[in-house]
């Protein structure tokens, strides 16, 4: 992966993980956040699994990002898209489709400041 191939990752990753780490931290440890997406033999979800890693990314200094985060960030942006352009009709507020996504760190009801 070049330079500039990283520098659109992180600025994709940047713009659509919306939730500030603390909010997604809180959010993660909710029965909510727990109970969102698809869950393989019983276990923890795919998403929320995906959560713990974006808040250690969040967390982490741009230079201290391996190619396996950078893999998992362009991995985040494209689930994020993907979700957006499937919005449910009506109120979203607590709707499975909006928790989902905030287990990958993006709150669809947060305007970008």
């Amino acid at each position: 992966m070049t330079d500039d191939d990283h520098q659109r990752t992180w600025d994709d990753f940047r713009d659509l993980v919306n939730m500030k780490p603390s909010d997604l931290e809180q959010w993660l440890d909710t029965d909510e956040s727990r109970a969102a997406g698809q869950h393989r033999d019983g276990g923890e979800s795919t998403g929320h699994a995906s959560g713990r890693r974006v808040l250690a990314i969040l967390r982490a200094r741009k230079s201290d990002l391996s190619d396996d985060d950078y893999d998992h960030m362009r991995k985040v942006v494209g689930y994020v898209r993907r979700h957006l352009a499937q919005r449910p009709s009506g109120d979203v507020r607590d709707s499975r489709w909006r928790h989902s996504l905030m287990n990958w760190g993006h709150d669809p009801l947060v305007e970008k400041s």
